[in-house]
């Protein structure tokens, strides 16, 4: 070994001594640098956990605080190696230049995201009406809104969608009315319809019964006497309720003779003999 390093011009062997020495620092100081941003990392998480902060932003945030905490690292790294910051910062900037113009529309569902995330709209678990997609927000994502109908299916609308239509959140208020509308005949005793209506609400467990149920006669239709049924309920029953009154009404209709009209055709049939 000491034969080897003698044919070594001692210039080289320094040089080799102190890249060794820069490679032995930069290696140490990732190993410490990720201890410390893993630490830093949790010490936000739990900050944010004891204030409260949303629960939909906290990973966000915290992956943020992650990325950006790694990319000074390896910048103080590479400075360590004689690498100029200021270039490389500049590279790395023509490089996002670049990629976000390739990538521009998935950059905008991203700035959706963070709009949505900040200013919510909605949350997790809301039932929400977002474009003619009605179902329960199960996840919202960076780039998507994910989704759950009543059927068990999982819609994902890109963030850029949601941000440029309209929002209907249905349970943001925690307690809503489920609108309804049943058609009685005009032969039918409204009366009495109404208190067919009242009993099925009554019997209801879902439905608030500290709270009136609206039950309005809201229009005289072409063939039928249309009622508005209007009660209330916890945003979580919504579905509930409704399924819950369209059966229960109308078998209370059938047991009390109250019709619910259908269209029908008339067929005169003329004999020419």
């Amino acid at each position: 070994m000491g034969d080897l390093l003698a044919n070594i011009p001692e210039n080289l062997q320094a040089d080799l001594f102190s890249m060794g020495k820069t490679l032995f620092s930069a290696i140490i100081a990732l190993i410490i640098g990720f201890m410390v941003i893993g630490w830093i990392v949790k010490f936000v998480k739990s900050i944010m956990s004891k204030n409260n902060v949303d629960k939909d932003l906290q990973p966000f945030l915290a992956s943020l605080v992650n990325v950006g905490l790694k990319v000074c690292l390896l910048l103080a790294v590479a400075g360590m190696f004689g690498v100029e910051t200021t270039s490389f910062v500049a590279m790395l900037g023509a490089m996002a230049f670049a990629v976000g113009m390739a990538l521009q529309g998935s950059l905008g569902h991203f700035a959706s995201g963070v709009l949505i995330l900040l200013f919510k709209p909605y949350r997790t678990g809301d039932l929400v009406d977002i474009q003619g997609n009605v179902g329960v927000v199960d996840e919202i994502q960076i780039f998507n809104t994910v989704l759950l109908t009543p059927d068990n299916k999982k819609i994902i609308i890109p963030n850029g969608t949601v941000t440029n239509g309209s929002i209907t959140n249905i349970s943001g208020q925690g307690e809503i009315k489920v609108v309804m509308s049943y058609g009685i005949g005009y032969s039918d005793d409204i009366d009495k319809a109404r208190t067919v209506i009242q009993q099925v609400a009554d019997s209801c467990p879902h439905i608030l019964h500290d709270k009136e149920v609206d039950i309005f006669v809201e229009a005289l239709g072409d063939s039928s006497v249309n009622f508005a049924v209007r009660p209330w309920c916890k945003s979580e029953h919504y579905w509930d309720v409704f399924f819950y009154m369209h059966e229960n009404i109308k078998k209370a209709f059938d047991k009390e003779g109250v019709g619910i009209p259908y269209p029908t055709m008339d067929v005169n049939v003329v004999n020419s003999n």
